[in-house]
């Protein structure tokens, strides 16, 4: 299936579509903030704290005086970068996991899978903190300990996916005319097995996000003077009833972030969907 009749399945999900557009937006936000932001997010006035949203200060200012508006746009960063980050961990190192396990099967399938399961039976959170404590506090840790916490499910899926496939009549094929196993995985495995990979990134995005956000919330995460939706939640926290303007705003950027991501990831299982019929 090609790239242009995926994107015109897509496009006929609206839905999907704008969510994808606006998660593109977040993407070149993510890039531009730095140079777009009407004020320094980290510079603090304190003749102007915690007014209310106005022309000169768009969404309020916070305890310190700093302008919300532009910490929202610099926490773009830190969420698309945990996103992205959280999502390359597990491709990397989960589906190549799972393609050898499904394929190979025997001895290398018992101890992956042995491993996979370990992981699994820890509750995601608390293995992202364990992971984070360990390694130390900082968004980059928060992040490897996310995509740590993805990698089994991306090694059950892809182990699936191959135990589905290698069966098929022209892998067997290949196998008949010689093929290696290397080549057999990465001509006829790997692109029959991508579409619900893809569809499972774009699900595990959104709640990358919402994870690294969490983190940050908790102080695991992005530290001061890093900006993240989530430690502006935290910063937030203790003013929810005098200023509530201050913890709205990261939230629901957080909410729509999620919302969107789930989004897609439906709209590229129907798009990615052979027998796709818009209704």
């Amino acid at each position: 299936m090609s790239f242009g009749t995926v994107f015109k399945r897509l496009m006929a999900e609206r839905l999907a579509f704008f969510s994808f557009i606006f998660l593109m937006v977040l993407v070149i936000l993510s890039i531009i903030a730095p140079f777009i932001v009407p004020y320094d997010p980290l510079k603090q006035d304190l003749m102007k704290v915690m007014l209310s949203p106005s022309a000169q200060h768009w969404l309020g200012t916070d305890e310190l005086g700093r302008d919300i508006f532009s910490r929202l746009l610099m926490g773009t960063k830190a969420a698309i970068q945990a996103g992205l980050f959280a999502i390359l961990i597990p491709l990397c190192i989960g589906v190549p996991m799972g393609i050898l396990s499904g394929y190979l099967g025997g001895v290398v399938d018992d101890i992956f899978m042995r491993i996979v399961d370990g992981i699994i039976a820890i509750p995601a959170i608390l293995l992202a903190l364990g992971i984070t404590g360990a390694l130390g506090i900082s968004l980059w840790n928060a992040m490897i300990a996310i995509g740590i916490v993805f990698t089994p499910q991306f090694a059950r899926l892809a182990r699936g996916q191959t135990l589905q496939v290698r069966s098929e009549p022209y892998v067997e094929a290949a196998k008949i005319s010689g093929a290696g196993a290397g080549w057999i995985m990465l001509k006829h495995i790997i692109p029959n097995i991508a579409p619900p990979i893809v569809v499972q990134a774009s699900f595990n995005l959104s709640f990358a996000i919402l994870v690294e956000a969490s983190l940050s919330f908790l102080g695991m995460g992005a530290q001061s003077p890093q900006i993240s939706w989530g430690n502006m939640i935290q910063q937030a926290y203790s003013m929810i009833n005098m200023n509530a303007w201050m913890i709205v705003y990261p939230g629901l950027a957080i909410i729509l972030t999620v919302l969107a991501g789930n989004f897609l990831g439906d709209g590229l299982r129907a798009a990615l969907d052979p027998k796709y019929k818009k209704a």
